[in-house]
């Protein structure tokens, strides 16, 4: 069942809330850019997301465009979330929100939630990785 969660960056500059159902699950991968920003996601599709203000405060904000905004915040670093394109391993257009950044998520929902490891380090991104404790 969908809930609606408020998140935001650690300045707060950014704010969003979204629309997502946790049962669904989250995702860990062990690239190279997951794993050096401990980047723990669940993604939704874009209409289950509204951003509240501060895109402009984001990296890679895109002046006059709806969607494509994400990166870090350039105030406080944090990378609240980021739209992702339709390509040949998703189901279309998402949005990956980073589930640190929902201020009312209690952390016993996070940990029921099942967790989908991805191989990205060895573009196997359909098989867990050997060994996920670190992520």
């Amino acid at each position: 069942m969908k809930k609606t969660y408020h998140g935001s960056c650690h300045c707060r500059r950014v704010t969003f809330e979204v629309d997502l159902d946790l049962n669904e699950g989250t995702t860990k991968c062990n690239c190279t850019y997951c794993w050096k920003n401990r980047w723990w996601t669940t993604s939704v599709k874009p209409e289950d997301f509204r951003s509240l203000g501060g895109e402009a405060e984001l990296s890679a904000h895109r002046p006059g465009q709806a969607q494509g905004h994400g990166g870090f915040c350039r105030h406080c670093g944090s990378r609240p979330y980021a739209f992702v394109e339709k390509a040949d391993w998703n189901d279309g257009e998402r949005v990956s929100i980073n589930v640190a950044v929902l201020d009312d998520l209690d952390p016993a929902e996070l940990l029921a939630a099942p967790v989908r490891f991805c191989d990205g380090r060895a573009d196997n991104w359909w098989v867990a990785p050997a060994e996920t404790r670190h992520l």
